[in-house]
Protein backbone atom coordinates (compact mmCIF):
# COMPACT_ATOMS: atom_id res chain seq x y z
CA UNK A 1 0.00 0.00 0.00
CA UNK A 2 1.20 3.55 -0.70
CA UNK A 3 1.75 5.97 2.11
CA UNK A 4 -0.69 8.90 2.45
CA UNK A 5 2.21 11.17 1.45
CA UNK A 6 2.66 9.37 -1.86
CA UNK A 7 -1.06 9.23 -2.60
CA UNK A 8 -1.09 13.03 -2.26
CA UNK A 9 1.83 13.54 -4.65
CA UNK A 10 1.00 11.19 -7.50
CA UNK A 11 -2.56 12.39 -8.25
CA UNK A 12 -1.22 15.95 -8.58
CA UNK A 13 1.11 14.73 -11.30
CA UNK A 14 -1.88 13.07 -12.96
CA UNK A 15 -4.13 16.14 -13.13
CA UNK A 16 -3.06 16.96 -16.68
CA UNK A 17 -4.04 13.49 -17.84
CA UNK A 18 -7.71 13.72 -16.88
CA UNK A 19 -8.86 14.31 -20.45
CA UNK A 20 -6.98 11.24 -21.68
CA UNK A 21 -7.78 8.66 -19.01
CA UNK A 22 -10.94 8.00 -17.04
CA UNK A 23 -10.89 7.89 -13.26
CA UNK A 24 -11.02 4.10 -12.97
CA UNK A 25 -8.05 3.66 -15.33
CA UNK A 26 -6.01 6.22 -13.39
CA UNK A 27 -6.82 4.38 -10.17
CA UNK A 28 -5.64 1.13 -11.71
CA UNK A 29 -2.33 2.77 -12.70
CA UNK A 30 -1.86 4.03 -9.15
CA UNK A 31 -2.87 0.85 -7.37
CA UNK A 32 -0.69 -1.48 -9.41
CA UNK A 33 3.04 -0.90 -9.09
CA UNK A 34 4.57 -0.59 -12.55
CA UNK A 35 7.49 -2.56 -13.86
CA UNK A 36 10.50 -0.24 -14.15
CA UNK A 37 13.20 -0.45 -16.81
CA UNK A 38 16.26 1.80 -16.63
CA UNK A 39 17.90 1.90 -20.07
CA UNK A 40 21.40 3.28 -19.52
CA UNK A 41 23.49 4.17 -22.57
CA UNK A 42 27.26 4.61 -22.54
CA UNK A 43 28.79 7.87 -23.89
CA UNK A 44 25.65 8.90 -25.79
CA UNK A 45 25.56 12.67 -26.24
CA UNK A 46 22.55 14.92 -25.81
CA UNK A 47 22.61 15.62 -29.55
CA UNK A 48 23.07 12.00 -30.64
CA UNK A 49 19.35 11.30 -31.01
CA UNK A 50 17.11 12.80 -33.65
CA UNK A 51 14.48 13.75 -31.07
CA UNK A 52 17.05 16.19 -29.68
CA UNK A 53 17.80 17.77 -33.02
CA UNK A 54 20.15 15.35 -34.76
CA UNK A 55 19.62 15.50 -38.52
CA UNK A 56 22.46 13.31 -39.80
CA UNK A 57 21.36 10.21 -37.91
CA UNK A 58 17.90 8.77 -37.32
CA UNK A 59 16.96 7.07 -34.05
CA UNK A 60 13.28 6.18 -34.47
CA UNK A 61 12.98 3.98 -31.39
CA UNK A 62 14.71 6.41 -29.04
CA UNK A 63 12.49 9.06 -30.62
CA UNK A 64 9.43 6.91 -29.88
CA UNK A 65 10.32 7.09 -26.20
CA UNK A 66 11.01 10.83 -26.37
CA UNK A 67 7.90 11.71 -28.36
CA UNK A 68 5.66 9.32 -26.43
CA UNK A 69 6.94 10.34 -23.01
CA UNK A 70 8.68 13.28 -21.37
CA UNK A 71 11.87 14.47 -23.05
CA UNK A 72 13.99 16.51 -20.61
CA UNK A 73 16.10 19.38 -21.89
CA UNK A 74 17.86 19.62 -18.50
CA UNK A 75 18.49 15.99 -17.64
CA UNK A 76 21.84 15.12 -16.09
CA UNK A 77 24.12 12.32 -15.10
CA UNK A 78 25.96 13.24 -11.91
CA UNK A 79 29.34 13.11 -13.62
CA UNK A 80 31.12 13.45 -16.95
CA UNK A 81 32.54 9.92 -16.65
CA UNK A 82 30.98 6.50 -16.26
CA UNK A 83 31.89 4.95 -12.89
CA UNK A 84 30.93 8.03 -10.86
CA UNK A 85 27.63 8.44 -12.71
CA UNK A 86 26.72 4.80 -12.21
CA UNK A 87 27.60 5.01 -8.56
CA UNK A 88 25.27 7.99 -8.10
CA UNK A 89 22.43 6.44 -10.12
CA UNK A 90 22.45 3.25 -8.05
CA UNK A 91 23.13 4.74 -4.60
CA UNK A 92 21.44 8.16 -4.71
CA UNK A 93 24.69 9.64 -3.41
CA UNK A 94 27.05 12.19 -4.95
CA UNK A 95 30.09 10.31 -6.33
CA UNK A 96 32.57 12.83 -4.91
CA UNK A 97 31.57 11.70 -1.42
CA UNK A 98 33.11 8.33 -2.31
CA UNK A 99 35.87 9.82 -4.48
CA UNK A 100 34.54 7.56 -7.23
CA UNK A 101 36.64 7.59 -10.39
CA UNK A 102 36.93 5.47 -13.53
CA UNK A 103 37.90 2.00 -12.32
CA UNK A 104 40.19 -0.57 -13.89
CA UNK A 105 38.59 -3.91 -14.68
CA UNK A 106 40.38 -5.49 -11.72
CA UNK A 107 39.04 -3.02 -9.13
CA UNK A 108 37.25 -4.22 -6.00
CA UNK A 109 33.59 -3.47 -5.40
CA UNK A 110 33.00 0.29 -5.03
CA UNK A 111 29.53 0.20 -3.47
CA UNK A 112 29.45 -1.03 0.11
CA UNK A 113 27.13 -3.93 0.78
CA UNK A 114 25.85 -1.91 3.75
CA UNK A 115 24.75 1.03 1.57
CA UNK A 116 21.20 1.65 0.51
CA UNK A 117 20.83 1.24 -3.24
CA UNK A 118 18.11 1.67 -5.82
CA UNK A 119 17.61 -2.09 -6.32
CA UNK A 120 17.61 -2.69 -2.54
CA UNK A 121 14.90 -0.08 -2.09
CA UNK A 122 12.78 -1.60 -4.84
CA UNK A 123 13.28 -5.12 -3.49
CA UNK A 124 11.89 -3.90 -0.18
CA UNK A 125 8.84 -2.70 -2.14
CA UNK A 126 8.22 -6.15 -3.58
CA UNK A 127 10.18 -5.91 -6.83
CA UNK A 128 12.29 -8.54 -8.54
CA UNK A 129 15.51 -6.86 -9.65
CA UNK A 130 18.05 -7.47 -12.40
CA UNK A 131 20.96 -5.83 -14.20
CA UNK A 132 22.02 -6.88 -17.69
CA UNK A 133 24.93 -5.21 -19.47
CA UNK A 134 27.81 -3.06 -18.32
CA UNK A 135 28.64 -2.81 -14.60
CA UNK A 136 31.96 -0.95 -14.06
CA UNK A 137 31.57 -0.48 -10.32
CA UNK A 138 34.17 -3.03 -9.26
CA UNK A 139 33.80 -6.64 -8.24
CA UNK A 140 34.93 -8.70 -5.27
CA UNK A 141 38.10 -7.75 -3.43
CA UNK A 142 41.61 -6.69 -4.46
CA UNK A 143 42.81 -10.30 -4.44
CA UNK A 144 39.81 -11.91 -6.14
CA UNK A 145 40.17 -15.09 -8.15
CA UNK A 146 38.34 -14.80 -11.48
CA UNK A 147 38.10 -18.58 -11.62
CA UNK A 148 35.97 -18.86 -8.49
CA UNK A 149 32.71 -17.25 -7.42
CA UNK A 150 33.25 -13.46 -7.28
CA UNK A 151 31.69 -11.57 -4.40
CA UNK A 152 30.61 -8.92 -3.60
CA UNK A 153 29.01 -7.83 -6.85
CA UNK A 154 25.64 -6.64 -8.12
CA UNK A 155 23.85 -9.47 -6.33
CA UNK A 156 25.17 -8.29 -2.96
CA UNK A 157 23.87 -4.73 -3.41
CA UNK A 158 20.29 -5.50 -4.37
CA UNK A 159 20.11 -7.23 -7.75
CA UNK A 160 18.45 -10.66 -7.69
CA UNK A 161 19.94 -11.44 -11.09
CA UNK A 162 23.02 -10.06 -12.83
CA UNK A 163 24.51 -10.73 -16.24
CA UNK A 164 27.31 -8.25 -16.81
CA UNK A 165 30.70 -7.37 -18.12
CA UNK A 166 32.96 -6.30 -15.29
CA UNK A 167 34.04 -2.93 -16.62
CA UNK A 168 34.01 -1.72 -20.24
CA UNK A 169 34.38 -3.32 -23.64
CA UNK A 170 37.91 -1.91 -23.96
CA UNK A 171 39.14 -3.31 -20.62
CA UNK A 172 39.99 -6.83 -19.53
CA UNK A 173 38.56 -9.20 -18.45
CA UNK A 174 36.69 -9.69 -21.72
CA UNK A 175 34.18 -12.20 -20.33
CA UNK A 176 30.56 -12.23 -19.17
CA UNK A 177 29.76 -12.78 -15.51
CA UNK A 178 26.43 -14.24 -14.41
CA UNK A 179 25.50 -13.96 -10.74
CA UNK A 180 29.17 -13.77 -9.78
CA UNK A 181 30.53 -16.56 -11.99
CA UNK A 182 32.39 -16.25 -15.29
CA UNK A 183 30.23 -17.71 -18.06
CA UNK A 184 31.71 -20.62 -20.04
CA UNK A 185 34.96 -20.79 -18.09
CA UNK A 186 37.21 -23.84 -18.44
CA UNK A 187 38.98 -24.26 -15.11
CA UNK A 188 41.84 -25.96 -16.97
CA UNK A 189 42.51 -22.63 -18.69
CA UNK A 190 42.29 -20.22 -15.74
CA UNK A 191 41.90 -16.47 -16.17
CA UNK A 192 44.70 -14.21 -14.97
CA UNK A 193 44.34 -10.41 -14.88
CA UNK A 194 46.93 -7.72 -14.18
CA UNK A 195 46.71 -3.98 -14.85
CA UNK A 196 50.41 -3.29 -14.23
CA UNK A 197 52.49 -6.11 -15.69
CA UNK A 198 52.05 -8.38 -18.69
CA UNK A 199 52.20 -12.16 -18.43
CA UNK A 200 55.28 -13.80 -19.92
CA UNK A 201 54.79 -14.75 -23.53
CA UNK A 202 51.45 -12.96 -23.97
CA UNK A 203 51.32 -10.69 -27.07
CA UNK A 204 50.45 -7.00 -26.82
CA UNK A 205 49.54 -4.42 -29.44
CA UNK A 206 52.99 -2.89 -29.12
CA UNK A 207 54.92 -6.15 -29.55
CA UNK A 208 52.65 -7.69 -32.18
CA UNK A 209 50.95 -4.96 -34.24
CA UNK A 210 50.31 -7.53 -36.99
CA UNK A 211 47.68 -9.18 -34.74
CA UNK A 212 45.66 -5.98 -34.37
CA UNK A 213 42.48 -5.51 -36.45
CA UNK A 214 41.53 -2.21 -34.81
CA UNK A 215 44.37 0.30 -34.53
CA UNK A 216 44.84 1.94 -31.15
CA UNK A 217 45.28 5.68 -30.79
CA UNK A 218 46.13 6.10 -27.12
CA UNK A 219 46.08 3.94 -24.01
CA UNK A 220 44.70 0.81 -25.63
CA UNK A 221 47.81 -1.18 -26.40
CA UNK A 222 47.93 -4.05 -23.91
CA UNK A 223 46.41 -7.52 -24.38
CA UNK A 224 44.80 -8.31 -27.74
CA UNK A 225 41.40 -10.03 -27.71
CA UNK A 226 39.50 -10.73 -30.95
CA UNK A 227 42.05 -8.57 -32.75
CA UNK A 228 41.26 -5.58 -30.54
CA UNK A 229 43.93 -4.20 -28.19
CA UNK A 230 42.61 -3.53 -24.67
CA UNK A 231 43.49 -1.75 -21.46
CA UNK A 232 45.08 -4.22 -19.04
CA UNK A 233 46.68 -7.63 -19.37
CA UNK A 234 44.84 -10.93 -19.54
CA UNK A 235 45.88 -14.55 -19.91
CA UNK A 236 43.70 -17.66 -20.23
CA UNK A 237 39.93 -18.02 -20.22
CA UNK A 238 39.78 -18.64 -23.97
CA UNK A 239 36.46 -20.54 -23.81
CA UNK A 240 34.83 -17.65 -21.93
CA UNK A 241 35.86 -14.78 -24.19
CA UNK A 242 32.99 -12.72 -25.56
CA UNK A 243 32.41 -11.93 -29.22
CA UNK A 244 32.48 -8.15 -29.56
CA UNK A 245 30.30 -7.93 -32.67
CA UNK A 246 27.65 -10.12 -31.02
CA UNK A 247 27.58 -8.27 -27.70
CA UNK A 248 24.49 -6.16 -28.41
CA UNK A 249 22.50 -9.21 -29.53
CA UNK A 250 23.80 -11.21 -26.59
CA UNK A 251 22.67 -8.72 -23.95
CA UNK A 252 19.37 -8.13 -25.78
CA UNK A 253 18.60 -11.86 -25.73
CA UNK A 254 19.14 -11.90 -21.97
CA UNK A 255 16.89 -8.83 -21.59
CA UNK A 256 14.10 -10.43 -23.63
CA UNK A 257 14.34 -13.68 -21.70
CA UNK A 258 14.20 -11.89 -18.39
CA UNK A 259 11.15 -9.82 -19.36
CA UNK A 260 9.29 -12.85 -20.70
CA UNK A 261 10.03 -14.80 -17.54
CA UNK A 262 8.98 -11.96 -15.23
CA UNK A 263 5.83 -11.07 -17.17
CA UNK A 264 4.27 -14.34 -16.02
CA UNK A 265 4.76 -13.46 -12.36
CA UNK A 266 2.63 -11.34 -10.07
CA UNK A 267 5.50 -9.30 -8.59
CA UNK A 268 6.66 -6.24 -10.57
CA UNK A 269 10.23 -6.14 -11.82
CA UNK A 270 13.04 -3.58 -11.98
CA UNK A 271 15.46 -4.13 -14.85
CA UNK A 272 18.58 -2.09 -15.46
CA UNK A 273 19.59 -2.53 -19.10
CA UNK A 274 23.08 -1.03 -19.26
CA UNK A 275 23.96 -0.89 -22.94
CA UNK A 276 27.57 -0.63 -24.10
CA UNK A 277 26.99 1.70 -27.07
CA UNK A 278 28.55 3.96 -28.28
CA UNK A 279 31.56 3.35 -25.99
CA UNK A 280 34.80 2.17 -27.59
CA UNK A 281 35.71 -0.18 -29.11
CA UNK A 282 32.74 0.32 -31.43
CA UNK A 283 32.03 -3.07 -32.94
CA UNK A 284 28.64 -3.07 -34.70
CA UNK A 285 27.18 -6.36 -35.82
CA UNK A 286 27.77 -6.84 -39.59
CA UNK A 287 24.11 -6.07 -40.36
CA UNK A 288 24.66 -2.50 -39.06
CA UNK A 289 28.12 -1.87 -40.53
CA UNK A 290 28.06 1.16 -42.82
CA UNK A 291 24.40 1.96 -42.18
CA UNK A 292 24.99 5.39 -40.60
CA UNK A 293 27.59 6.77 -42.99
CA UNK A 294 29.49 8.00 -39.92
CA UNK A 295 31.62 4.95 -39.27
CA UNK A 296 31.39 2.55 -36.32
CA UNK A 297 30.25 5.19 -33.83
CA UNK A 298 27.19 6.07 -35.86
CA UNK A 299 26.59 2.40 -36.69
CA UNK A 300 26.49 1.30 -33.04
CA UNK A 301 24.04 4.10 -32.22
CA UNK A 302 21.74 2.68 -34.90
CA UNK A 303 22.35 -0.78 -33.44
CA UNK A 304 21.39 0.45 -29.98
CA UNK A 305 18.29 2.11 -31.37
CA UNK A 306 17.24 -1.19 -32.94
CA UNK A 307 17.77 -2.93 -29.58
CA UNK A 308 15.42 -0.43 -27.93
CA UNK A 309 12.86 -1.14 -30.62
CA UNK A 310 13.15 -4.84 -29.82
CA UNK A 311 12.73 -4.04 -26.12
CA UNK A 312 9.51 -2.13 -26.82
CA UNK A 313 8.27 -4.92 -29.07
CA UNK A 314 8.87 -7.46 -26.30
CA UNK A 315 6.91 -5.40 -23.78
CA UNK A 316 4.01 -5.18 -26.23
CA UNK A 317 4.10 -8.90 -26.99
CA UNK A 318 4.00 -9.71 -23.29
CA UNK A 319 1.09 -7.34 -22.74
CA UNK A 320 2.90 -5.21 -20.17
CA UNK A 321 3.74 -2.08 -22.17
CA UNK A 322 1.11 -0.01 -20.33
CA UNK A 323 2.35 -1.18 -16.94
CA UNK A 324 6.02 -0.41 -17.49
CA UNK A 325 7.85 2.82 -16.73
CA UNK A 326 10.98 3.28 -18.84
CA UNK A 327 13.73 5.72 -17.87
CA UNK A 328 16.21 6.31 -20.70
CA UNK A 329 19.51 8.13 -20.25
CA UNK A 330 23.30 8.01 -20.69
CA UNK A 331 26.12 7.81 -18.15
CA UNK A 332 27.94 10.87 -19.53
CA UNK A 333 28.35 13.02 -22.62
CA UNK A 334 29.91 12.19 -25.97
CA UNK A 335 33.45 11.59 -27.13
CA UNK A 336 34.65 10.79 -30.63
CA UNK A 337 38.27 9.56 -30.49
CA UNK A 338 38.49 7.73 -27.18
CA UNK A 339 41.39 5.40 -27.82
CA UNK A 340 41.05 3.88 -31.29
CA UNK A 341 41.30 5.01 -34.89
CA UNK A 342 37.74 4.27 -36.03
CA UNK A 343 36.98 7.33 -38.23
CA UNK A 344 34.60 8.81 -35.66
CA UNK A 345 36.26 12.20 -36.18
CA UNK A 346 36.78 11.97 -39.91
CA UNK A 347 33.21 10.88 -40.73
CA UNK A 348 31.31 13.05 -38.27
CA UNK A 349 30.17 15.42 -41.04
CA UNK A 350 27.53 17.88 -39.83
CA UNK A 351 26.50 15.75 -36.87
CA UNK A 352 26.96 17.39 -33.45
CA UNK A 353 26.85 14.77 -30.66
CA UNK A 354 26.87 17.61 -28.08
CA UNK A 355 23.67 19.12 -29.43
CA UNK A 356 25.11 22.65 -29.36
CA UNK A 357 26.53 22.32 -25.85
CA UNK A 358 30.17 22.83 -24.89
CA UNK A 359 32.63 20.18 -23.74
CA UNK A 360 31.94 16.45 -23.69
CA UNK A 361 32.99 13.37 -21.77
CA UNK A 362 35.58 14.26 -19.07
CA UNK A 363 34.55 17.93 -19.12
CA UNK A 364 33.02 20.28 -16.55
CA UNK A 365 31.38 22.16 -19.39
CA UNK A 366 27.75 21.29 -19.90
CA UNK A 367 28.08 18.52 -22.49
CA UNK A 368 30.02 16.44 -19.96
CA UNK A 369 27.02 15.46 -17.84
CA UNK A 370 24.07 16.98 -19.73
CA UNK A 371 22.65 13.89 -21.41
CA UNK A 372 19.49 12.50 -23.03
CA UNK A 373 16.92 11.90 -20.29
CA UNK A 374 13.47 10.49 -21.07
CA UNK A 375 10.62 8.97 -19.05
CA UNK A 376 8.07 6.85 -20.88
CA UNK A 377 4.99 5.10 -19.53
CA UNK A 378 2.46 4.39 -22.25
CA UNK A 379 -1.05 5.43 -21.32
CA UNK A 380 0.03 7.06 -18.06
CA UNK A 381 2.63 9.71 -18.89
CA UNK A 382 1.30 12.35 -21.25
CA UNK A 383 3.83 13.18 -23.99
CA UNK A 384 5.64 16.47 -23.58
CA UNK A 385 8.92 18.32 -23.26
CA UNK A 386 10.23 19.50 -19.92
CA UNK A 387 12.90 21.97 -18.84
CA UNK A 388 12.83 20.68 -15.25
CA UNK A 389 16.28 20.04 -13.74
CA UNK A 390 16.55 16.31 -13.01
CA UNK A 391 19.44 13.97 -12.29
CA UNK A 392 19.88 10.20 -12.38
CA UNK A 393 20.85 10.40 -8.71
CA UNK A 394 17.19 11.34 -8.03
CA UNK A 395 15.86 7.99 -9.19
CA UNK A 396 16.17 6.43 -5.75
CA UNK A 397 14.00 8.90 -3.85
CA UNK A 398 11.63 9.45 -6.76
CA UNK A 399 10.96 5.77 -7.39
CA UNK A 400 10.62 5.26 -3.64
CA UNK A 401 7.77 7.77 -3.73
CA UNK A 402 6.24 6.02 -6.74
CA UNK A 403 6.31 2.60 -5.09
CA UNK A 404 5.29 3.67 -1.60
CA UNK A 405 8.67 3.14 0.05
CA UNK A 406 9.71 5.22 3.06
CA UNK A 407 13.39 4.82 2.13
CA UNK A 408 15.40 7.86 1.04
CA UNK A 409 18.99 9.06 0.75
CA UNK A 410 20.15 12.64 1.51
CA UNK A 411 21.57 13.57 -1.93
CA UNK A 412 18.75 12.10 -4.00
CA UNK A 413 15.67 14.30 -4.38
CA UNK A 414 12.08 13.29 -4.93
CA UNK A 415 11.31 14.71 -8.39
CA UNK A 416 8.59 12.19 -9.14
CA UNK A 417 6.19 14.91 -10.24
CA UNK A 418 8.67 16.06 -12.90
CA UNK A 419 9.32 12.49 -14.05
CA UNK A 420 5.60 11.87 -14.56
CA UNK A 421 4.35 15.24 -15.81
CA UNK A 422 6.00 17.77 -18.12
CA UNK A 423 4.59 20.77 -16.25
CA UNK A 424 6.12 19.87 -12.89
CA UNK A 425 9.32 21.29 -11.41
CA UNK A 426 12.51 19.40 -10.67
CA UNK A 427 15.37 20.12 -8.30
CA UNK A 428 16.66 23.67 -7.80
CA UNK A 429 20.40 22.98 -7.75
CA UNK A 430 22.93 20.27 -8.53
CA UNK A 431 26.64 19.68 -8.03
CA UNK A 432 28.23 18.19 -11.15
CA UNK A 433 31.55 16.38 -11.34
CA UNK A 434 34.28 15.61 -13.85
CA UNK A 435 37.38 13.66 -12.80
CA UNK A 436 37.63 15.00 -9.20
CA UNK A 437 36.55 18.55 -10.11
CA UNK A 438 33.07 19.88 -9.40
CA UNK A 439 30.82 22.70 -10.54
CA UNK A 440 27.53 24.09 -9.27
CA UNK A 441 24.32 24.47 -11.21
CA UNK A 442 21.47 26.48 -9.73
CA UNK A 443 18.45 27.24 -11.88
CA UNK A 444 19.75 28.34 -15.25
CA UNK A 445 23.15 29.32 -13.89
CA UNK A 446 26.25 27.18 -13.64
CA UNK A 447 29.36 28.20 -11.72
CA UNK A 448 32.74 26.60 -12.42
CA UNK A 449 35.41 27.45 -9.81
CA UNK A 450 38.93 28.20 -11.02
CA UNK A 451 41.06 25.11 -11.51
CA UNK A 452 44.68 24.75 -12.43
CA UNK A 453 45.60 22.12 -14.99
CA UNK A 454 45.23 21.48 -18.68
CA UNK A 455 42.43 23.36 -20.41
CA UNK A 456 42.05 20.69 -23.06
CA UNK A 457 42.44 16.96 -23.32
CA UNK A 458 44.32 16.84 -26.60
CA UNK A 459 43.92 13.09 -26.94
CA UNK A 460 40.13 13.31 -27.13
CA UNK A 461 39.96 16.94 -28.34
CA UNK A 462 37.63 18.11 -25.56
CA UNK A 463 37.78 21.22 -23.39
CA UNK A 464 37.96 20.18 -19.74
CA UNK A 465 36.53 23.35 -18.21
CA UNK A 466 39.71 24.35 -16.35
CA UNK A 467 40.50 28.04 -16.10
CA UNK A 468 42.44 30.25 -13.68
CA UNK A 469 39.40 32.53 -13.52
CA UNK A 470 36.05 31.69 -12.00
CA UNK A 471 33.37 31.03 -14.63
CA UNK A 472 29.63 31.74 -14.54
CA UNK A 473 27.22 31.02 -17.40
CA UNK A 474 23.50 31.43 -17.96
CA UNK A 475 22.67 28.19 -19.74
CA UNK A 476 19.22 29.33 -20.82
CA UNK A 477 20.58 32.35 -22.64
CA UNK A 478 23.96 30.88 -23.52
CA UNK A 479 23.75 27.06 -23.81
CA UNK A 480 27.11 26.93 -25.62
CA UNK A 481 28.79 28.69 -22.67
CA UNK A 482 30.53 31.32 -24.77
CA UNK A 483 30.02 34.28 -22.42
CA UNK A 484 31.51 34.17 -18.93
CA UNK A 485 29.36 36.60 -16.89
CA UNK A 486 31.19 36.19 -13.56
CA UNK A 487 32.93 39.58 -13.66
CA UNK A 488 29.71 41.32 -14.67
CA UNK A 489 27.89 39.82 -11.67
CA UNK A 490 30.33 39.86 -8.73
CA UNK A 491 27.71 39.63 -5.95
CA UNK A 492 25.83 36.80 -7.61
CA UNK A 493 29.08 34.97 -8.27
CA UNK A 494 30.13 35.38 -4.65
CA UNK A 495 26.75 34.14 -3.41
CA UNK A 496 26.79 31.04 -5.62
CA UNK A 497 30.37 30.29 -4.66
CA UNK A 498 29.46 30.45 -0.96
CA UNK A 499 26.50 28.10 -1.53
CA UNK A 500 28.71 25.73 -3.47
CA UNK A 501 31.36 25.62 -0.73
CA UNK A 502 28.70 25.04 1.94
CA UNK A 503 27.13 22.17 0.01
CA UNK A 504 30.52 20.58 -0.51
CA UNK A 505 31.13 21.03 3.22
CA UNK A 506 33.53 18.75 5.07
CA UNK A 507 33.58 16.44 2.06
CA UNK A 508 35.27 19.13 0.01
CA UNK A 509 38.53 17.38 -0.89
CA UNK A 510 39.82 19.58 -3.65
CA UNK A 511 41.47 22.35 -1.62
CA UNK A 512 44.93 21.57 -2.98
CA UNK A 513 43.72 21.64 -6.57
CA UNK A 514 41.27 24.51 -6.30
CA UNK A 515 42.20 28.18 -5.90
CA UNK A 516 39.08 30.15 -5.11
CA UNK A 517 39.21 33.81 -6.07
Amino acid sequence: MRSIYNLMIIPMALLSWGCQKNTSTVSESLNKKPNIIFVYMDDLGYGDISANGATEIKTPNMDALANGGINFSNGYASSATCTPSRYAAFTGEYPWRKNAQILPGSAPMLISTKQMTLPKMLKSSGYSTAIIGKWHLGLGTHDKDWNEHISPGPNEVGFDYSYIMAATQDRVPTVYIEDGDVVGLDKNDPIQIDYHKNFEGEPTAIDHPEMVKMKWHHGHNNSIVNGIPRIGYMKGGKSALWSDVDMADHFLLKVKSYIKDQSNKEAPFFLTYTMQQPHVPRTPHPRFVGKSGMGPRGDVILEADWCIGELLKTLKEEGIEENTLIVFSSDNGPVLNDGYYDQAVELIGNHDPKGGLRGGKYSLYDAGAHVPFITYWKGTIAPGKSDALVCQMDLLNSLAALTGSEISTPDSENVLGALLSADQKGRTSLILEATTRTSYRKGDLVLIPPYKGKKKNKQVNIELGNDTEIQLYNLKEDPSQMKNIAKDNPQLTKQLLAEFQKLRGLDYNETKKLELM
